[in-house]
């Protein structure tokens, strides 16, 4: 078998940096709370997508940038046989090592339990069982595991641009005013709200603080 040609190899590790962003990182959460939070605000297109997964994902490394740096550091000091299907495996197994710690670290541990449980029921028979070690199993827990953290954040988010939804509303109908969209006032008072408190600054420094030391 021929040697594996270099840009191979770095196609390879560009599609695992690539899919370690999007599925091993914060990045589900990130952008999932930044898109509640433009709902929230009442603004269909603005800030613009792609601007919030440039954001998610800029925000997503750098919080996970420890893990990338212990990753890159393990493969370029692995010993293994880049010739041969198994030597990539390994390089896989010694690339994704740091990010298994990463999500283990981060997973609600009934989620794990779940995936394993239903892992055992789906695989019966297959000569298969389903662990906690699983990285098939790891994964999904952690991205249902963000995903509900995510949801969670957003609520308490949306709570205080519903009240002023709400209050706009009662002075418009108690003013008589009830032709006009309740949207058209609440919409520059959110904004305002959103600004007087620097809500982005505040808002990204939660999500960080809330991975802790990574």
């Amino acid at each position: 078998m021929e040697s594996l040609t270099t840009p191979l190899i770095i196609s390879f590790l560009s599609g695992f940096m690539i899919l370690a962003v999007l599925t091993l990182t914060s990045f589900v959460k990130l952008s999932v709370v930044f898109m509640i939070v433009r709902q929230a605000l009442g603004l269909q297109q603005v800030p613009s997508n792609l601007v919030l997964m440039a954001l998610a994902g800029f925000t997503a490394v750098f919080i996970s940038m420890p893990v990338f740096t212990e990753s890159i550091s393990a493969l370029t000091q692995a010993d293994g046989d880049l010739t041969t299907p198994f030597g990539l495996y390994g390089l896989w197994q010694v690339g994704i090592a740091p990010f298994q710690d990463f999500i283990i670290n981060n997973i609600d541990p009934q989620h794990l339990d779940f995936f394993v449980t239903v892992s055992n029921d789906l695989w019966a028979g297959s000569g298969m069982t389903g662990s906690q070690s699983d990285f098939i199993i790891q994964v999904p827990s952690f991205m249902v595991s963000e995903l509900t953290e995510a949801f969670r954040m957003g609520f308490l988010i949306y709570l205080p641009f519903v009240a002023i939804d709400l209050v706009v509303t009662a002075i418009l109908m108690a003013l008589g005013m009830q032709m006009v969209q309740p949207n058209i006032i609440a919409t520059p008072f959110k904004l305002l709200t959103f600004v007087f408190v620097d809500g982005w600054a505040r808002l990204v420094e939660g999500l960080v603080l809330s991975y802790g030391v990574v």
